[in-house]
């Protein structure tokens, strides 16, 4: 057995052809996903990188494992305590870990451990091959090491690769050379001149006119990377700027799978393609960022070609959570899934059997402290934090009729605010009631306590002054009135 994992960062599905995009981005992709399982409704259940691979790696919710933001407490995995033996739990249930058990030599080619000193990332692995540039690495940077591996092993039996590749998260880097092969295609059709020039005079960080979080510097070094967006010109350089990472990763994915055929491995190898998070394109005024717990950030492709197991063209539609793909991989393997994991298996879906959840709830404590109930055609969403956006505490989507989150029903759709907020309370207490030994605090707590999301600390009061420059003054009584202890500390 063989399986290949690609771990594509930044990867929003509805920019893949195979997910109904209309410009041709991914046809290596999309070539696996006729032959395999594809999942419309697959989530991180904690955004965005760290703590969805935290979720990924050690099957558990983001609440109960602690890592729920990008830094301060709640950057790293609580420790297990009292009932901790000779060796942690990490040692036998990550993903990793669990597929060392059942007889696979376990490969890692990533920068991301280092990237967020995330060690226990590396935690199950036979090798770790890191790529060394933080997550600024280009797929020119990955493919050989890539290629060198497979030549060296890929005819051999019984192994994973786990493959991290970085081309659609920021800063967009295709190669100049690259050209831009999506240049008379036309745009997404959702968003208007009339809707962009509504959020260039909306504040926060990532927002049309601070793509650089909170301003719109640029570097020479990436010129595919806008420091903002003035008008629609703007918005399509930045979507080919996107669109052009995702085709330029696909084509180097084109080279490893040449290279597994050259191996005559290719027909018989597991595939499996995903993401840790997608990214905001301008959806709730949010510029190539993944900083919300919203439909477009936290849902991800999940691609799953497993001959003689997968359906061929099969599309499920069920809702998943992520930290559900080990207990799947368990069941179809035929082994027991590990006591610590808290996800559900759907591997009747990869048969092309209905599987799924009613209602998954997905959190976000880097940018805002976020957390949203799907269910439904429905995104319910609360806000704890705004990241000085001025979300209101409650919104509400229908996702089949608003996919790009425009129109906020909560004020005239009762019934529905109603429903998510109580599906929100009712995962709450199931997961405060099943807290790991010693621990009585949602981490989420842990990060307002702490100074709020990592990346909205210690920045307000220099904002206001841009916001000032930039027209936008209006926002700042309510910013200094909803974090007046922000300003203090600025």
């Amino acid at each position: 057995m063989r399986i290949l994992l690609l771990d594509l960062d930044t990867l929003r599905p509805d920019h893949l052809g195979c997910y109904g995009y209309h410009r041709n981005t991914s046809p290596n992709i999309d070539a696996i996903a006729a032959q395999g399982a594809r999942f419309n409704h697959y989530h991180c259940s904690d955004a965005p990188c760290l703590p969805s691979r935290a979720a990924l790696m050690t099957g558990r919710f983001g609440i109960h494992s602690g890592v729920v933001g990008h830094g301060g407490t709640a950057a790293d995995l609580r420790l297990e305590g009292a009932p901790r033996g000779f060796t942690d739990r990490l040692r036998r249930e990550s993903l990793p870990a669990f597929l060392r058990q059942a007889g696979l030599r376990t490969v890692l080619v990533s920068p991301f451990a280092e990237r967020h000193s995330a060690w226990w990332f590396y935690a199950g692995y036979n090798e770790m091959h890191n790529t060394g540039m933080g997550g600024l690495e280009s797929a020119e940077h990955v493919t050989p090491t890539v290629l060198d591996w497979i030549a060296r092993n890929g005819a051999a039996d019984n192994w994973f690769l786990h493959v991290n590749y970085w081309d659609p998260h920021t800063p967009y880097r295709a190669p100049a050379e690259f050209g831009n092969p999506f240049a008379n295609d036309p745009l997404p059709a959702w968003l208007t001149e009339e809707t962009l020039m509504r959020h260039r005079n909306l504040p926060g960080p990532h927002g049309a006119r601070e793509i650089a979080m909170y301003d719109n510097r640029v570097s020479p070094e990436y010129p595919r990377q806008l420091g903002e967006i003035k008008d629609m010109a703007d918005w399509r350089a930045l979507i080919d700027g996107y669109d052009c990472g995702v085709r330029y990763m696909d084509d180097h994915i084109s080279l490893l799978f040449q290279a597994l055929a050259a191996q005559g491995v290719m027909d018989d190898l597991i595939v499996i393609i995903t993401a840790d998070h997608g990214e905001n394109l301008g959806e709730l005024g949010l510029y190539a960022e993944h900083a919300t717990a919203d439909e477009i950030t936290t849902r991800i492709p999940l691609i799953v070609r497993w001959p003689g197991v997968t359906k061929a063209g099969y599309v499920d539609n069920g809702l998943h959570y992520n930290l559900g793909l080990a207990p799947t991989l368990a069941e179809a393997l035929g082994r027991p899934a590990a006591p610590g994991w808290e996800g559900q298996s759907f591997a009747p879906a990869l048969r092309g059997e209905p599987a799924g959840r009613d209602y998954l709830v997905v959190s976000q404590c880097a940018h805002v402290c976020q957390r949203s109930a799907r269910f439904g055609p429905w995104l319910y969403m609360r806000t704890y934090h705004d990241g000085y956006h001025l979300f209101p505490d409650e919104m509400l989507f229908n996702l089949e009729q608003d996919p790009h989150e425009q129109r906020d029903l909560a004020a005239v759709n009762e019934a529905e605010r109603l429903r998510g907020a109580a599906l929100l309370q009712t995962w709450h207490d199931r997961m405060m009631a099943t807290m790991p030994d010693g621990y009585t605090v949602d981490p989420m707590r842990t990060v307002l306590a702490e100074g709020g999301p990592f990346h909205a600390r210690g920045q307000l009061a220099a904002y206001c002054n841009y916001l000032e420059q930039t027209g936008r003054g209006w926002a700042i009584p309510e910013l200094k009135r909803r974090h007046p202890g922000e300003f203090k500390r600025d």
